[in-house]
This record gives structure tokens, sequence and C-alpha cells, in this order.
């Protein structure tokens, strides 16, 4: 999205740039109108949208596919599922969630009556990431939507085929005053940055989240930002191994690793490490086969998006081999066909590449250690990631962790399935992200909470001017009892 280079742009890109702007003005009524709209009628689109993308259930599988060999049951799970849970949670209870919020007087404010009433923003752009296009795409959209607000949406490029649909099913559903879509690069990206959003809700790397931000800074436009990082697991002496090797396991190498809240590297205490090892190879045996060569004809592991993201995770593994790391399992690339074995690492120096950059692949490096509060420092000397994992029986172990450190969201035994909790906020803190997101959370991110008050008794003329010694008594009473 860098306007750093100049460059004269062609008359399809002109031709785009007035039809944003074309339809961004046309939601300007649209969003003044919908601040008026009903639950039912809120509802009514929720559904429509449910239903559309459940009807086209069999086009993205085949998308997904299409994109990067994306194994159907892996579709089902991590792109539909999301969206219809999403919006059947919002048709359960948008009802509530629109309700104005009554709250007591504070003893500064006797004689008013209070609320928070909750109004859509107005026009909101939802810029979406290629690894699970649809999910995160629509999940926001539901929330968007749930909120009383116009949408416009911008796909990746990265994976035209689940785009495509997914243009396909917006145009279906929805005039283009309340929900529109654009596909393109990064330079419609850039288009729909420069116009004066009401909310932006972004999914993607902190590096193009501070452009984003950067962007919404110049029209004051607030922004949820679900970003990523480099999520760490922990395993300490206690933990159920062969749990934790099929569970971490799953949650790295489900999307071929390509997952914001992947595990990205494990500490693992040094007196059980290669036991977990021993589960992790026979764990990868059981998913997809028996061999290295049985894993890259396997019908169930995705693959990496396009060939430059695949010679990008390379760069990482021969960085981290030519600095003394071992390959302990996998290690196979086959650029060609944008394929990275399960691999998983062992004697990573601390300098390598893949210890500095969100992996986002395959690539799983594994590390010993025999001091928890060493862990912990390392962790904390780090951007805060979105997530943080840890399988312990030891209450004290995982007490300390949690206290400790600071993550988006944290599982104990468990790995990324937080994502999936409707009644949990879903977001980063700082480097990983701003804002919430899911159920209740984003409705309220798509909100504004606007406070309101009403006369009951009008206490305040007590100071009106001119100020009196009276006014004075009365001021400083309130100075001690409020």
């Amino acid at each position: 999205m860098s306007t750093a280079v100049s460059f004269l742009p062609s008359a399809a890109s002109t031709n785009q740039d007035a039809e944003i702007r074309r339809v961004f003005e046309r939601q300007r009524e649209a969003a003044l109108r919908l601040r008026a709209s009903t639950a039912e009628e809120r509802k009514a689109k929720i559904r429509r949208l449910k239903d559309a993308v459940l009807a086209h259930a069999e086009d993205i599988r085949r998308a997904g596919e299409a994109d990067f060999k994306k194994p159907p049951a892996e579709v089902e799970l991590t792109e539909i599922l999301p969206v219809v849970a999403e919006a059947n949670d919002a048709l359960r209870k948008l009802k509530k969630w629109m309700k104005p919020m009554r709250v007591w007087p504070s003893r500064a404010a006797v004689g008013l009556k209070a609320w928070v009433q909750y109004q859509p923003k107005g026009r909101c752009l939802i810029i979406s990431p290629w690894n699970y296009p649809v999910n995160l795409s629509f999940g926001p959209l539901v929330s968007a939507l749930a909120a009383g607000n116009a949408a416009i949406l911008k796909p990746s490029e990265m994976t035209p085929n689940l785009s495509a649909v997914m243009v396909k099913i917006v145009r279906e559903v929805f005039p283009e005053d309340e929900v529109a879509i654009f596909e393109g690069d990064a330079r419609v990206a850039q288009a729909l940055l420069e116009l004066p959003f009401d909310h932006i809700f972004f999914t993607g790397s902190p590096a193009i989240g501070k452009v984003v931000m950067a962007a919404a800074a110049k029209h004051l436009a607030s922004v949820t930002l679900e970003l990523g990082g480099k999520s760490p697991t922990i395993i300490d002496e206690t933990a159920d191994l062969k749990a934790a090797a099929r569970n971490i396991l799953w949650g790295k190498f489900t999307n071929d690793g390509q997952t914001c809240i992947a595990p990205d590297y494990i500490y693992v205490h040094a007196t059980v490490k290669e036991a977990f090892v021993q589960h992790c190879r026979q764990t990868l045996e059981a998913s997809y086969g028996a061999d290295p060569q049985a894993w890259k004809r396997s019908p169930y592991l995705a693959r990496i998006v396009n060939a430059r993201h695949t010679a990008r995770i390379k760069a990482l593994l021969d960085d981290a081999r030519a600095r003394g790391a071992r390959v302990l399992t996998g290690g196979e690339v086959d650029e060609s066909a944008c394929y990275v074995a399960p691999t998983l690492l062992d004697g990573i120096p601390e300098d390598a590449k893949i210890m500095e950059e969100e992996i986002f692949g395959p690539l799983l490096p594994i590390i010993a250690y025999d001091d928890l509060d060493e862990v912990i420092r390392r962790i904390n000397a780090q951007p805060k990631p979105l997530a943080l994992y840890i399988w312990s029986r030891n209450r004290a172990h995982i007490d300390k962790v949690m206290t400790l450190t600071s993550s988006g969201g944290a599982c104990i035994n468990n790995t990324v399935v937080h994502f999936l909790h409707g009644n949990l906020p879903f977001g980063g803190v700082n480097n990983s992200g701003i804002g919430n997101a899911h159920g209740h959370w984003g409705f309220k991110a798509f909100s504004h909470e606007r406070a309101v008050v009403r006369t009951r008794i009008p206490l305040a003329a007590m100071f009106f001017p001119p100020y009196t010694d009276w006014t004075r008594r009365i001021a400083r009473l309130l100075i001690k009892t409020v």
C-alpha cells in the first residue's frame, strides 16, 4: 500500500476509483437511513447472508481447493462454520444487544436519568486477508449489519476464486448502497483508505495495520485492527504430552500454518522434550501418512498461497539451517507446487530470522528450557502476541504465565479454539491488534456507545452564576461526598 512510487493511473484504475467514490457516496444516504433500522430488519439481512453462504457452500469448497488446495473439511470448519456461528449468535441476541443500557446515577449526577444508546457508526470499510477470506470478510460483516451500518468489503487479491464467490454472494444479497465489494490489489485498498469512512475493520499483518491506522487518522476514523505476531506455546514438565502434540500440530498445520493465531514456536521443558518430539512424529504419521513422501500426497494438507510466500518461508528455513538449526522432521520444499512440508526444528539460535518474523507457514521451532522465569522474560522481550498457549497440570505455573505475560487471547491446555468462542472478545493488544471482534464485542466495535441523560430533577440550577457562598458550600459538600 506504499505511496512512495508514483505512477500514471490506467484508464481502468481511474474508472474503478470513480466507481468506488460513486458507491461510497451512495452509502451516505443509506447509512443515515439505517440509523433507524429495527432489530428485525437487521436480522433479515444477516439471515439472507447466512443462507447465501450455505447455498454457495460447494462453490466455496471448490474455490478453496482452487486457490491453495484447502481440504474440504478445513473449508467447512474454518470458513463456513465461523460465519454461520457468528450469524446465528447475532440472530439470537441482537434485540438484547440493541436495547439501551440503563445506568444508575453517580453521586455527582443525582436527578438525572441516564442510559447508553447503541448507534451505528455509519459507513464502514472491511479489509480482509487471504488466509481465511470468507470467514474474515463475512464474520465482521455480520457485526457491521447487526450494528446497523453500511459497508464496503475489500477481499485479498491472492485468493481470486474465493473472492469471486464472495462477490457473487454480496451482489446477490445486498443493494450496493448497503453492502458493496471491490476486488483488486493494494492500489484498490489505498483508494478506499483515502475515503472518510466512519470505521475501518482490518485483518492482516502489523506492518499493514500501521498503514491502515495512519490512513484512518487523517479522517479520525475509528479502527479495529486484527493483526498477528509470534504466538508462543509453553509445555512444562507436567503436561499431557500426547494431547499437547496432537492439539498443537492441529492448530499449527491447519491451513498449512497460514493462521494468525497458530502456535509460532514452542518452549518445552528439557526433561520432556524428546518424548514430546516423539509424540509429534507419531501425530504427523497418523494425520498425513507414514513418511514425508506421503505427506506431500496427503489430501489433508493445504498449500502455501502463492510462490512468493513459498519462497519467503523457504528463506526462513534456509537461514535457520545456515545458522545451525536441525530439522527433526520434514524440511522438504517444492516451490513449483507451493509445498512446504510440516517441519519441526531444533537448535534454533535466537538471531535466526525465524525467531524474529511471524512464520505464517508449516515450520515449528521447538526450544528446550529449564527455567520458566527465563521463558517468560523472553516472551515479554518480544512484541505482545495475538495468542499464547500453555500446556501444564501445575496451577502455579499456569497462574504465573497468565499473570506475567500479555497477549490478545490465551488457551490453557488447548490451542486456537478461543477464536470460535462467540461469548469471548477476540482481538490483539498493541502490536497484535486494537479492539475486539465476535458476538457482542463485534456489535460494539461497529457501534457508537452514545451517552444520554434526561433531567428528572434540575439540580444543576444550584450551580448557575452568579456564584454565592451557598454555591461554594454545596460544591465543598459534593467534593467530600462524591
